[in-house]
């Protein structure tokens, strides 16, 4: 049931715009949707960016895997228990750039049965079955593959919105279709993102411990990612879009005049659509995160909380008693009980 709701919901999402184009709503379906979802994107990406922003972190609470800074003598680890701004530079582009953080990704398994960890120990119940942690390089690879090939399919599109092509986009578009495969180029970057979600789809699926703690909402972003590729795959290789209108459109959309196109198939509309849907579901998704991560505090903080007092920002305003306004309000009582005084009344 986890699998077969978002399944459904992608499903109607490709049937609507086929609805549309049989009732002639080409227009609505070529302007005012992408207009209506780009308004959605911006409103909702901005409001959960001020929201993030707004909340109060009242002390630095860095996930570190690393020694801080301390002693003189003892060697700190820079870049994942960073104690500088630069520190924190430095981790946060290797956790953008190459997801650091999920590299160090472990699985658990028993270990082998007989099999103990000190063979100079008697084997016993406990020592036999204890689990072993061990490297899970996995989906540290997968993820970077989606998220390297998504990027690379963006940018590769922005030769429908620029007139003129800028060369690095000429050049990319190359590097992408560099084996050449197929007429027409069978995109490296196309392949790797199919591959990708397969393994995200099925990692989930198969594997019980993660299929046990996942829900709708997870998978249904990567379902209609894989929706999104298959039917730009097929505007591509099987149904044959004509692109200068497409083109046409996209430099409609970012001049504010667009045409809406003669003809370009049903296909098309359908991935458009999904796009929109997908740009509009993503401020309010896990998709998300890809924001979130800069203004995580358990990453873009500096470890200095030995060096440095961090007083949170929304304390009530605390009325001091120091001992002597203390002793003042209770020298008789002290006396009388025998406790002796600082200072006598008037001194």
């Amino acid at each position: 049931m986890t699998l077969f709701a978002p399944l459904i919901a992608v499903a109607l999402l490709i049937a609507v715009p086929l609805a549309g184009r049989a009732a002639g709503g080409d227009g609505l379906l070529a302007v005012g949707v992408p207009y209506a979802a780009l308004a959605v994107f911006v409103a909702g990406f901005v409001r959960r960016v001020v929201r993030w922003a707004d909340a109060p972190v009242p002390f630095r609470i860095p996930t570190t895997a690393g020694q801080g800074r301390s002693l003189a003598w003892i060697r700190p680890d820079r870049l994942d228990n960073p104690a500088t701004t630069w520190g924190v530079l430095g981790r946060m582009a290797l956790e953008v750039l190459c997801f650091r953080s999920l590299f160090r990704n472990t699985k658990q398994r028993p270990a082998p049965a007989g099999k103990q960890e000190n063979a100079t120990e008697p084997a016993t119940a406990a020592s036999v079955r204890r689990p072993v942690y061990v490297s899970a390089k996995g989906l540290w690879f997968f993820a970077l593959l989606f998220h390297g090939s998504l990027l690379v399919i963006v940018l590769r599109h922005l030769r429908f919105f620029l007139t003129p092509v800028p060369a690095w986009v000429e050049n990319l578009i190359a590097l992408d279709g560099l084996f050449a495969v197929g007429l027409p180029t069978v995109y490296l970057s196309d392949a790797a993102l199919l591959a990708a979600l397969l393994f995200l789809i099925l990692r989930r699926v198969l594997i019980p411990q993660v299929r046990y703690i996942t829900l709708a909402a997870d998978y249904f972003p990567l379902l209609l990612i894989g929706a999104i590729a298959v039917s730009g795959l097929l505007m591509r290789h099987a149904f044959r879009v004509d692109l200068n209108p497409v083109k046409a459109l996209a430099v409609g959309w970012a001049t504010f005049s667009p045409a809406v196109p003669a003809e370009t198939g049903a296909i098309f509309f359908v991935h458009l659509f999904l796009v929109s849907a997908l740009a509009a579901y993503l401020p309010f998704g896990k998709l998300m995160h890809g924001a979130g991560v800069f203004l995580s505090p358990t990453r873009n903080l500096a470890s200095d909380n030995r060096r440095r007092r961090h007083v949170n920002p929304w304390n009530a305003p605390v009325k001091v008693h120091p001992y002597d306004e203390y002793e003042d309000e209770f020298r008789d009582k002290m006396k009388a009980a025998g406790i002796p005084v600082e200072r006598e009344e008037g001194s």
